[in-house]
């Protein structure tokens, strides 16, 4: 069984095989683009999840602290001040820009 194609029908298989490779890319890159919004999505949930129960935390600790009168006066100030040294590590830490979260291209340094 022998194919006798013209010129004109490999070059519009060609054809074809090319725009199927191109769909191809182009979806897996759209898979990827969304893969990557969900999962920055799901970061955020779960730094917001995180930050409100370590302040619920750390506010029920200085309740007690303040509440119940204690007659040592470093208790008091170590509830206040261990907490006010985390934040201020948090903010400092969170404020300062050292790296980009974003892809890397093709060519770029690693």
């Amino acid at each position: 069984m022998t194919f006798d194609l013209t010129p004109v029908q490999v070059l519009a298989g060609v054809g074809v095989l090319l725009a199927l490779l191109m769909v191809w890319r182009a979806g897996a890159r759209r898979a990827k683009a969304a893969a990557d919004a969900a999962r920055s999505g799901a970061r955020l949930l779960s730094l917001t999840g995180r930050v409100l129960f370590t302040a619920g935390l750390i506010v029920g600790v200085q309740w007690l602290a303040i509440s119940h009168p204690a007659s040592n006066t470093w208790i008091v100030l170590a509830a206040l001040g261990l907490p006010a040294l985390f934040a201020s590590y948090t903010l400092t830490r969170a404020l300062t820009v050292t790296t980009l979260d974003a892809p890397r291209r093709r060519g770029g340094r690693r």
